[in-house]
């Protein structure tokens, strides 16, 4: 029994996927660094980084994940009340990759461009929330 997902619930789906891998990079570097035992029993946060790159993919997974709330909860509002048309699902994919993008430029280190793709996505998520309002 196959059915039709409305396109924002694809990418919602997958945004939701990409920010529950986000957490890989950091976690494989904190193993590699540091070992299982202190890696796994680091339950305050509190290990000091030697990569620059690990401490910035911890808070750019936090902030995706952050993100991924507002996201999700505009498009089941969008989807329930069955507002969804060109627009807002060219939103939801342009959500994804400025989310991804934001997650690959925050690692780098490019402060200016992660604000504008973090800038990209909150004007999709915008789009998407006007349109569950009525005012576009």
């Amino acid at each position: 029994m196959a059915h039709e997902l409305a396109p924002e619930l694809y990418w919602l789906a997958l945004t939701a996927i990409a920010t529950g891998l986000m957490w890989l990079p950091h976690i494989l570097w904190l193993l590699g660094d540091r070992g299982v035992g202190p890696a796994l029993m680091d339950g305050e946060h509190d290990i000091a980084y030697t990569a620059p790159w690990a401490a910035r993919a911890r808070r750019a997974h936090l902030n995706a994940v952050e993100n991924l709330a507002v996201f999700a909860a505009l498009v089941a509002a969008l989807v329930i009340s069955g507002q969804g048309d060109g627009l807002t699902a060219a939103a939801a994919a342009l959500y994804f990759f400025a989310r991804v993008a934001h997650f690959a430029v925050y690692v780098a280190g490019l402060p200016v461009v992660r604000t504008l793709a973090f800038a990209v996505g909150v004007g999709c998520q915008l789009v998407i929330g006007f349109r569950v309002l009525g005012i576009i």
